[in-house]
């Protein structure tokens, strides 16, 4: 399944007051669907203060009057089943907004829910229960002075962590699934999901060895015992139970401790379809860390089940900006599409990653992400992934009319989605070449993956179906590299490479996809 992320706020204003919304997804369901993707992932909706940018949610039923409202979402679902797109909703469960009832209930000890979070005592000296840290900086504990207790955020203070050991909360949280099930999405994307169980004993996590790069606390601590919990397995199996009986889909992000193999064990017959984590959205884009990363996953994930393979969202750098070391960006942008394109398994593509957009420079002024307000300049936050998508020459890249909640990079005006239909040579274009592609052709879209031979700085290999294959090389490396012992083969789709006998020879951003 190809599967592109919709960040809504940024995607398309169609009613000009400068945040995306519902109705303007629904405007450009033609243009995903013309891409040649299979469903179309949209971040929270939801009802929410947007202190962490619907990532809190207040109401999981409710549609936050900043998107629309419900009818504008039951308006899309039939406009995308019409085009025979489905519709992903991401799922929050390992909090909610302090704004939710159900907080308001747990904190005044009302309706059975007084430890449907995770409050704990303080310590006899008043600190805090035990030394689990934020996310996003400081203490991951807050006191609060109406029960006398502290209750535990993996992220903001605004977000308290739900106490998914409770029964009756993961009969609660299966509640709000099914009410979309029934509206007829096609699955959820489940956000944190390493996240969603905490040690029950609140056992001290043990110090990290090296920090040298930590950003904040968070990175001084090996995170044993506040999140991967395997707790979290048998509800995994609750939530295929209930997504079963829907035909539904499932795909899990997952961080963590050990990422990979965590993908492995959340995608076990039983439990999720799918996971991706943010193993490529590194800054390291060497050919030997790329193919440890298909390796590692390859040797976890059952084959019943699928990685899901992501080299952008809106969390992270984009990847044009993170890999391109100086190369040419359209040639490096196609080299990347190409080579997530040819991995096995699902795959998501972020809003824009079509078009080449690089990470947008946004001014200290204008940040939005309270996590990039409180660390700049040593880290800018996640806004630069995350502003309006450019749609046309027109002011504010024809996203609206008036100036947008996060400014319109220059850079991306350039690369507008307008400009680039009219450009044969586009990014835009080589996008929807290399999807279909991937559709048209049985190895790239079933096949078993094999790594090749080759030189330091290529990655090799082939997919492999009922004994047809096309072989995969990719230069990494900034660099001409030379590829040889290459049997005869037909070339089905290439780039800045010089086939010699049974030489390739490979430029730079150079891949070459051969058929034998």
């Amino acid at each position: 399944m190809i599967i592109y992320q919709v960040y809504p706020r940024s995607f398309s204003d169609a009613n000009n007051d400068g945040i995306g919304d519902l109705a303007g997804i629904e405007q450009k369901l033609p243009y995903i669907k013309s891409l040649g993707v299979d469903a179309v992932w949209i971040s929270p909706f939801f009802k929410s203060p947007m202190k962490d940018f619907g990532y809190d949610v207040s109401d999981y039923r409710a549609v936050d009057p900043i998107f629309g409202t419900m009818d504008d979402f039951k308006s899309l679902m039939r406009r995308a089943r019409s085009l025979g797109l489905g519709v992903i909703v991401d799922m929050v469960i390992s909090h909610t907004s302090e704004e939710h009832s159900w907080f308001k209930q747990s904190r005044a000890r009302e309706n059975n829910k007084a430890d449907w979070y995770l409050w704990a005592d303080p310590k006899p000296d008043g600190s805090p229960p035990n030394n689990w840290v934020s996310v996003f900086g400081g203490p991951a504990w807050r006191w609060d002075a109406e029960r006398r207790q502290y209750y535990f955020h993996s992220f903001l203070s605004s977000q308290p962590d739900l106490n998914m050991h409770h029964p009756a909360v993961q009969d609660a949280v299966l509640a709000e699934m099914d009410f979309w099930l029934d509206m007829g999405v096609s699955g959820f994307r489940f956000d944190a999901c390493n996240h969603i169980f905490q040690d029950a004993l609140l056992r001290n996590n043990p110090p990290r060895e090296n920090t040298a790069d930590a950003l904040h606390p968070y990175g001084f601590q090996v995170h044993l015992y506040d999140q991967g919990r395997p707790e979290m397995l048998p509800f995994l199996e609750r939530i295929r139970k209930l997504l079963d009986a829907y035909g539904a889909f499932s795909l899990a992000e997952v961080g963590g401790v050990d990422p990979l193999k965590l993908m492995g064990q959340y995608t076990q017959p039983g439990r999720l379809h799918s996971a991706y984590s943010f193993a490529l959205m590194r800054p390291d884009y060497s050919a030997a860390y790329v193919r440890n990363v298909i390796a590692t996953l390859e040797e976890h994930i059952h084959p019943s089940s699928s990685a899901c393979y992501a080299m952008s969202n809106h969390d992270k750098p984009r990847v044009a900006t993170r890999w391109l070391q100086g190369r040419d960006p359209v040639d490096t942008a196609k080299a990347h599409l190409a080579l997530l394109l040819c991995m096995r398994g699902d795959i998501c593509l972020y809003q824009g990653e079509e078009l080449a957009l690089p990470q947008a420079d946004v001014p200290f002024e204008r940040l939005q992400d309270p996590f990039g307000i409180s660390f700049w300049p040593k880290f800018k936050g996640r806004d630069g992934c995350r502003t309006p998508m450019p749609w046309t020459d027109a002011a504010h890249g024809g996203f609206s009319t008036i100036e947008p909640w996060l400014p319109v990079d220059s850079s991306h005006i350039a690369l507008n989605v307008e400009r680039q239909e009219g450009d044969t040579a586009s990014m835009l274009h080589f996008a929807r070449e290399m999807i279909a592609l991937r559709k048209e052709r049985p190895e790239l879209l079933h096949g078993r993956i094999a790594f090749d031979e080759a030189p330091e700085g290529v990655l090799a290999f082939s997919r492999v179906h009922e004994g047809k294959r096309i072989r995969c090389l990719f230069n990494l490396d900034g660099v001409v590299k030379k590829v040889t012992g290459l049997a005869a083969g037909d070339v089905v789709l290439s780039q800045n490479t010089e086939p010699v006998g049974e030489t390739m020879l490979l430029g730079v951003s150079g891949f070459c996809l051969l058929r034998n």
